[in-house]
C-alpha cells in the first residue's frame, strides 16, 4: 500500500475555499431532481373506461345529479389532478457547479477527510486487498474512491465493499462527496494537478 502524500500538495482553489452552502445545496437539490424519472401517471375522467352514459334521469329519482360513473368522486372513476409525466430536470450554470464541488471538496478537506495515495498498485482485482488498505489508511464509515476509468483491476476490487462508492474523476460530483464521510484520491486523480479539475 503506497502511502498517502502530504496535505500540503492540495491545491488551495479547489480544496482551501470558504464552503458556499447555498450553492451546495442549490446544486445537490438540481442533481437529485434530475435524477427523476417523472414517469408517473394517474388517469383524469377522460381516460378511464366507462361512463359514457349518465347514469339516471337528471330529475324525478331524488337522487342528486350525476352525468358520469367516471367522475372523481364515484369508485373507479378518475383521478382529479393527479400527477402526470413530466420532467423535474433543472439547469444549473456550470460555475456554479464548479463551486459547489470544490466548496464540498474543502468542507471534507477541512474536516481532514480527504486522503491522497501516490498509487493502488494492484494488476489483478482483489476485493480483500482493498479492505486491507482502507483499513490502513484508518478509514471508516462510507469512502468515496475517486479513479480513473482504465483502473479496472482497481475498480473491480472496491466495488464489492459495501460502504465503498467507486467513481471515475470525469464523474466527481458535489452531491457524492457530501455523502460520503471520506474522500480518496490517487495523485493521477487529484483535482487541481495533472490538469484535473
Amino acid at each position: 500500500m503506497a502511502p498517502k502524500t502530504a496535505t500540503n500538495d492540495l491545491d488551495p482553489t479547489v480544496f482551501g475555499i470558504e464552503p458556499h452552502v447555498a450553492v451546495m445545496h442549490q446544486v445537490v437539490t438540481a442533481q437529485l431532481a434530475n435524477r427523476r424519472a417523472g414517469t408517473q401517471s394517474t388517469k383524469t375522467r377522460a381516460e378511464v373506461s366507462g361512463g359514457g352514459a349518465k347514469p339516471w334521469k337528471q330529475k324525478g329519482t331524488g337522487r342528486a345529479r350525476q352525468g358520469s360513473i367516471r367522475a372523481p368522486h364515484w369508485r373507479g372513476g378518475g383521478v382529479a389532478l393527479g400527477p402526470k409525466p413530466r420532467s423535474y430536470a433543472q439547469s444549473t450554470p456550470k460555475k456554479m457547479i464548479r463551486l459547489a464541488l470544490r466548496s464540498a471538496l474543502s468542507d471534507r478537506h477541512a474536516e481532514h477527510r480527504v486522503l491522497v495515495v501516490e498509487s493502488w498498485g494492484w494488476d489483478t482485482p482483489s476485493t480483500k486487498s482493498a479492505k486491507a488498505a482502507l483499513e490502513s489508511l484508518a478509514v471508516s464509515g462510507k469512502v468515496l474512491v475517486v479513479l480513473n476509468r482504465d483502473d479496472e483491476p482497481v475498480w473491480k476490487s472496491f466495488r464489492n465493499l459495501v460502504n465503498v462508492h467507486v467513481l471515475d474523476i470525469g464523474e466527481l460530483n458535489t452531491y457524492d462527496v457530501l455523502a460520503n464521510e471520506w474522500v480518496v484520491f490517487t495523485t493521477a486523480t487529484l483535482p487541481g494537478s495533472g490538469g484535473q479539475q
